[in-house]
């Protein structure tokens, strides 16, 4: 991912900000967050510290000291699908709200303070996919947390927009955060990945009426592992689904996946 100006964190050690529209953090909003922690901590190794709490109980998952992603609890009146929300870097969070609107997405939450770490909003582009924002405090570095190294198992290595066309959402994520999006070749694949600074950050794919129809368009986040299949063993051992099989492609040997609680993430094995 695209990292600049470094800087020493609390511990000594050499953290780095975000440049504008990298993905920076993932989160999940659940009704049974304990089951949860759980089934995350088996499966990726994970454990969890407590985080912000400005939208309800919520806890950091750690992964060998390094923080990877958060899971908070939805409210017990609101029955909405829990999803994997990732998170992306902004310099000036009021600002990239007010483009948003302007660029026909949606406010949903925020602008709003986290605690001292930094400020966030949480939106959905045009076609209803939810996403984040985040600006880190000037005394601090990163993201939400202190995301693990790219590439290690347990950790976020990928964002991928699903949604019904790739070439208008495009639009708005460039307005948005000025990526540079590059159509996939053969043209006849409706993908666009997106690029910060040269380096490709994350993907959007138009699969049409393929789109679940209880989820519509939405974020999903792929996971590293160092084996997908003994993943998959153990995810399902622990109450998890599995949505597509393991396939090899360009990218790895990947997996679609679902929680006990039905968010829908991605297993993936980076080429060795």
């Amino acid at each position: 991912m695209t990292e600049t100006r470094e800087s020493a964190g609390p511990n000594g050690e050499a953290h780095a900000r975000y440049a504008p529209g990298t993905p920076c953090w993932v989160s999940l909003m659940v009704h049974e967050p304990a089951a949860t922690q759980d089934f995350y901590g088996e499966l990726f190794g994970w454990e969890f510290q407590p985080g912000p709490r400005q939208l309800g109980p919520y806890v950091r998952a750690l992964l060998n000291g390094r923080e990877v992603a958060g899971i908070g609890q939805l409210p017990p009146d609101l029955h909405l699908p829990t999803a994997w929300t990732p998170y992306l870097a902004s310099d000036d969070v009021d600002q990239t709200a007010e483009t948003v609107r302007l660029c026909g997405g949606t406010l949903g939450v925020g602008p709003l303070d986290a605690a001292e770490t930094g400020r966030l909003a949480i939106c959905s582009d045009p076609s209803g996919a939810v996403f984040g924002v985040w600006q880190t405090a000037e005394h601090r570095t990163g993201g939400l947390g202190t995301p693990g190294v790219p590439g290690v198992p347990g950790t976020p290595a990928w964002n991928e927009l699903l949604t019904f066309d790739s070439v208008t959402v495009a639009k708005f994520y460039e307005s948005v955060f000025g990526y540079e999006g590059q159509p996939m070749v053969p043209a006849d694949l409706d993908h666009v990945t997106l690029y910060v600074e040269g380096r490709p950050v994350a993907g959007i794919q138009g699969v049409g009426n393929a789109l679940p129809r209880e989820r519509g368009p939405h974020w999903m986040t792929y996971f590293e592992v160092a084996d997908t299949d003994e993943a998959l063993v153990r995810l399902v051992a622990l109450g998890g689904r599995i949505l597509q099989p393991a396939r090899d492609g360009a990218h790895g040997r990947v997996a679609s996946v679902a929680d006990p609680e039905g968010s829908r993430f991605a297993l993936v094995q980076s080429p060795r």
